[in-house]
């Protein structure tokens, strides 16, 4: 019995790490995704340049062209099984289709960066934090004259500067 548990384990280990092949996603789309087992040995443009090449040869063998729709690339990770991976979305048109002349790859980013400013506020506009800004400067100026480190000409001639 344990000459066929071998064979049947190394066979499902086997076909769990094999890579799907071209997937139809509508009647003219497909998808390619392979991932590449070398680890550090392995080459993420050879991944790419296969990966397109299996789908061109794809689209040669029904006498088609493949248009390139999408591709998605992840380098390989720090951890183990984190293998690096293409996935690779293409379309199947005739050669004489238009589209083939006007060919356009959608790149998907992993980050999208959006500004927002919300400190975008002018002190004309009724800025409170400026209104608090200016009654915390003028308890400051009073503190410093009940301290007797400013007299009376100096703490009037600097509330006027904060009040313009």
């Amino acid at each position: 019995m344990n000459r066929y548990v071998l064979p049947f384990l190394a066979g499902a280990l086997l076909a769990g790490c094999s890579n799907p092949g071209i997937v139809q996603v509508s009647p003219d789309t497909y998808l390619l995704a392979r991932e590449a087992h070398g680890g550090i040995f392995a080459s993420s443009t050879a991944l790419k340049a296969g990966v397109i090449q299996d789908a061109n040869a794809f689209a040669e063998s029904q006498g088609k062209v493949a248009i390139p729709i999408s591709a998605k690339e992840k380098p390989m990770g720090n951890g183990p099984a984190q293998w690096a991976s293409f996935e690779y979305q293409f379309r199947v048109v005739e050669k004489d289709d238009p589209a083939v002349r006007r060919t356009q790859m959608v790149h998907n980013p992993n980050v999208v960066i959006q500004k927002s400013d919300p400190d975008d506020v002018s002190p004309q506009q009724g800025d409170k934090n400026g209104a608090k800004d200016l009654y915390s400067e003028l308890l400051k100026l009073e503190d410093l004259k009940k301290r007797g480190l400013l007299n009376d000409a100096e703490f009037d001639a600097q509330k006027k500067k904060l009040l313009q």
